[in-house]
């Protein structure tokens, strides 16, 4: 995610219509994608008569040059400064069959300049560009505005927006995920289907947890790897001082082989058997690497939960921020708009936004032995707006389906152990009943910030996912 973001400039010009308008509007489209960070493959100014896109050999033109370079391209751009030529539009997208989002953005008209040499009528042309989009089958995103000028802060939101939706399509249809281990047995509710996951490009990788088990036991506890990752650990959270030494070798050893292991395999996301193996034949928990792999954008989920492993990294790639993966786990009190999200202790740093403490799990830890299970990050999530979103296989009906929508993390307190998110989200009783009426697992994934819309876009549109966006009203 730290590769700069690229998008296809097809900006479009008819005949009818003074070309300078076009030209003018590619200088300024371009100068606002530099300004905000984006790159931007787009044919030479020379390399038509116009200078954009009007005739079908402009539009094999820059076909070529998409094709060409379509391993950069994360989205395409369709830029009408004036009514543009829909033939030449279609067939260039038609030409290139990229298959990433296309934002459609047509300019205004101002009042004071609809003389011959002036008038835009984008208004119109937008509508006839899109039409032919439409019944072509090919999918875009478009504009909050019908028209907006190139300049104006609406259609910066929107290049924002378009740019995480890019990040979301394109990461998903590209992922590759862990799976460290086999699922806990009591928990059915993560089976999932690799097949289906693989039609819409995301691959499943795994590994026996044995193999991770010894080759943590083969690292020596005094090499240089180990002890920088020992201290990384002890830089990252408040660790008590009750902790054995020998219980943060140990976590260090495990979270070193999981991360190299990981980065071996070029993964986006992992998810990890969290219990009981790990602790009664290795003797520490996962939660430790989870949090700090999340932290950098590469998010680990419990239990072997593929699905939320995937539902995290779309949220990170909608917002540029830790996920987590969290139970729907209790009411608040009478207040049935809030609920308690929480788990073991998986949460990144960033998620939680304050000072984080590494122990032992509470509940596993009774029971398997808080000796076996140092490593759980602990703290409540500071109060803020967030995003939930959570995807599943269908495997009864053959399809991917998913829900999204968002709410806000409270200040208000929940005496429990753990890692613990207070929840406020309009209409909960309903959202509850639609994911108890459609099985949906009792996992959600979440990050800081507004990003449904994105999510949905991405994930509906150009993934093909079935989507319930859980509206406020």
């Amino acid at each position: 995610m730290d590769r700069k973001m690229t998008f296809g400039v097809l900006v479009g010009t008819r005949g009818f219509f003074n070309p300078d308008l076009a030209r003018e509007g590619r200088r300024l489209l371009l100068s606002k994608l530099d300004s905000m960070g984006f790159g931007a493959i787009v044919l030479p100014a020379d390399a038509t008569p116009t200078g954009v896109v009007e005739t079908v050999d402009d539009a094999q033109k820059c076909a070529k040059l998409f094709r060409e370079n379509a391993s950069s391209i994360d989205g395409i751009i369709v830029s009408l400064p004036n009514f543009g030529d829909e033939i030449g539009i279609v067939t260039t997208l038609k030409g290139a069959d990229l298959q990433v989002p296309i934002l459609v953005q047509a300019s205004d008209d101002e009042v004071d300049k609809v003389d011959l040499r002036h008038r835009r009528d984008a208004f119109c042309g937008k509508l006839s560009v899109c039409n032919n989009l439409y019944n072509y089958g090919i999918n875009f995103t478009n504009t909050r505005l019908h028209t907006c000028s190139i300049e104006s802060e609406a259609f910066e939101e929107d290049l924002k927006f378009f740019a995480s939706v890019c990040r979301v399509a394109k990461g998903l249809s590209n992922a590759r995920v862990g799976a460290i281990g086999a699922r806990p047995a009591p928990f059915q509710t993560m089976r999932v289907s690799e097949r289906l996951l693989q039609a819409s490009g995301i691959t499943v990788v795994p590994v026996d947890l044995s193999e991770i088990i010894f080759a943590a036991q083969r690292l020596d506890d005094k090499s240089a790897e180990v002890s920088a990752k020992i201290e990384e650990i002890r830089a990252y959270g408040k660790i008590p001082s009750y902790i054995q030494s020998e219980s943060v070798v140990k976590n260090a050893k495990l979270s070193l082989t999981i991360s190299n292991w990981v980065r071996a395999n070029e993964l986006d996301a992992f998810s990890v058997q969290c219990w009981s193996s790990i602790q009664l034949n290795y003797g520490c928990a996962t939660c430790t690497v989870m949090s700090m792999m999340g932290e950098e954008l590469i998010p680990g989920a419990c239990e072997v939960d593929i699905a939320g492993a995937i539902s995290m990294y779309a949220l990170s790639l909608a917002a540029g921020k830790p996920a987590a993966l969290l139970d729907w786990n209790n009411n608040y009190g009478d207040d049935r708009d809030m609920c308690v999200g929480t788990h073991c202790g998986n949460f990144p740093k960033d998620f939680i936004g304050g000072e984080i403490e590494i122990s032992e799990l509470d509940v596993l830890g009774e029971t398997l032995g808080r000796e076996k299970s140092f490593g759980a990050i602990k703290g409540k999530v500071k109060a803020g707006p967030m995003t939930y979103f959570r995807m599943s296989t269908d495997d009864l009906n053959g399809r991917i389906r998913a829900y999204v929508g968002e709410g806000e993390f409270t200040d208000d307190p929940f005496p429990m152990a753990g890692g613990i998110a207070v929840c406020k989200v309009p209409r909960l009783q309903t959202l509850m009943n639609h994911l108890c009426t459609s099985g949906f697992e009792h996992h959600t994934a979440m990050v800081r910030g507004h990003h449904a819309r994105a999510v949905d876009e991405a994930i509906s549109k150009y993934l093909k996912w079935d989507v319930y966006h859980h509206q406020a009203v």
